[in-house]
């Protein structure tokens, strides 16, 4: 990411820091996806004893709910997206601090408002 910058973009660039720290999220997120998905799918059965017996309305009900929850993140500001995926992915305050740039010290306060922001945004969904 560095060395693409480097060839795009002079390297006295007043938004050298807001691209590489974006660059850097956007990598991070999709590592995380890539890592998620790669071990459920090792990890899991094609089928397994209980979804042979699951309720199909429970599978479509989780199915749309995880929907939801992206088209939420989605519509969410980036960096509140991305401290909340980090953070429910299983990071700790330190990492997710190196992660965005940010003080460790701020964290909780991020997450805090990442979280109130969520909500709102699934509150309103629910009443359209």
């Amino acid at each position: 990411m560095f060395l693409k910058f480097y060839r795009g973009h002079p390297a006295d660039a007043p938004y050298a820091s807001a691209w590489l720290h974006r660059v850097a999220v956007r990598t991070a997120l999709n590592h995380l996806r890539t890592a998620t998905r790669r071990n459920l799918r090792e990890q899991l059965p094609l089928v397994s004893d209980s979804q042979q017996s699951e309720d199909p309305a429970a599978v479509v009900e989780r199915r749309q709910l995880r929907q939801q929850v992206r088209r939420v993140l989605g519509r969410l500001p980036q960096k509140s997206a991305a401290l909340l995926a980090l953070r429910y992915g299983g990071f700790s305050y330190q990492e997710v601090a190196r992660a965005l740039g940010v003080p460790a010290n701020q964290v909780g306060t991020l997450l805090r408002r990442a979280e109130a922001s969520f909500l709102k945004e699934i509150e309103r969904e629910s009443h359209r």
